[in-house]
């Protein structure tokens, strides 16, 4: 993955600018990054739906190693291909009823998406 791509400005207090530098970033590079356990994937409570929970993804590892602290402590920034996600992961978070968090910033904050939007969402870039 070449670092050139990626901007190395930090995150933005704007939801919607994280949110389109996700989809640019994870285009650019071919690859998201979740935090894997030993355990599996990170997931917290959704902060709009009660019952569901987030799966946050980020578009670079050092977003997502901000948050390896606390009881995240033992989880590490892993890649997930994008083809993988748009093939397999955002079909299957759908069936599972998860939303996605979308590059949430080190106090947490962030959009929480529907996986099939945010597959629209690529998939409209992409073309």
């Amino acid at each position: 993955m070449s670092k050139s791509v990626l901007s190395s400005e930090p995150l933005s207090k704007s939801e919607e600018e994280n949110f389109d530098r996700f989809i640019v970033e994870a285009i650019a590079t071919g690859c998201v990054w979740g935090l894997e356990g030993p355990d599996g994937w990170a997931l917290c409570p959704s902060e709009k739906h009660s019952e569901t929970d987030v799966m946050p993804f980020w578009s670079q590892p050092e977003f997502a190693q901000v948050h390896c602290v606390d009881e995240w402590s033992v989880y590490k920034p892993v890649a997930v291909s994008l083809e993988e996600l748009l093939d397999e992961w955002l079909p299957g978070m759908h069936d599972d009823v998860f939303l996605v968090g979308i590059n949430w910033d080190a106090d947490m904050e962030g959009q929480e998406v529907e996986p099939l939007d945010l597959l629209s969402e690529i998939e409209a870039e992409l073309k």
